[in-house]
């Protein structure tokens, strides 16, 4: 049974197992870092993403993510960068005492450093966003009942030089495929909000190393 992830008691308990690493991470230094937004679509707990803008240069350009970017030095800490860069790509503006706290950080191809920040951003519709068009192209949702269903879960398995790596999560069947960190990070997600309900699969490493 699905728990009742936005109530305040799922909230508390969010805030306190989250809250020795959030102190520790808020005061080390990251390349970047995402807002994962936990929002309630017409009445139903749904994790917020976006599509990011085709036009952007890089080989992310397209893809599924959760609003956020690099940490800019004059940015406080990485809850700060979180916080101003989903203002900057969605025009959502997140008060600092809606964070729940800092999900383990996420490593990309070139070893930097993403910390995932949750937070609760209440009712929300995603049409009625006004991302910003030069680097997101779609806001969508997809609920936790959606995300936590096997049939919509699956992995992928990563080969270099024909040889094996790693496998990562992927999350099927809603308007776009998640996959790569930002599936990672909603793994981390649905674990800290369904635990025992969501059960990963993997065997091996959950991140490749570097």
């Amino acid at each position: 049974m699905l728990p009742d992830c936005l109530s305040a008691e799922g909230e508390q308990r969010c805030r306190r197992l989250l809250a020795g690493a959030t102190a520790r991470l808020r005061a080390r230094p990251a390349a970047a870092a995402v807002l994962v937004p936990l929002c309630s679509v017409r009445g139903v707990p749904a994790l917020l993403y976006t599509l990011r803008s085709s036009r952007l240069a890089g080989r992310h350009k397209g893809d599924v993510s959760f609003p956020g970017g690099k940490c800019d030095p004059a940015d406080r800490d990485v809850v700060h960068t979180a916080l101003r860069e989903t203002q900057e790509e969605l025009g959502l503006a997140v008060p600092e005492e809606q964070v729940w706290g800092v999900l383990r950080p996420v490593h990309d191809r070139e070893k930097a450093t993403v910390v995932p920040v949750l937070a609760g951003v209440g009712p929300l519709d995603p049409q009625s966003l006004r991302p910003n068009p030069e680097e997101v192209d779609e806001v969508f949702a997809l609920p936790l009942a959606h995300l936590l269903q096997e049939q919509n879960q699956g992995y992928t398995h990563f080969c270099r030089g024909g040889h094996f790596q790693y496998t990562l999560p992927v999350f099927l069947h809603g308007p776009h495929r998640v996959w790569g960190l930002t599936a990672v990070i909603t793994e981390f997600t649905l674990k800290l909000l369904a635990p025992g309900v969501y059960q990963p699969r993997l065997a091996g490493p959950e991140l490749p190393r570097g």
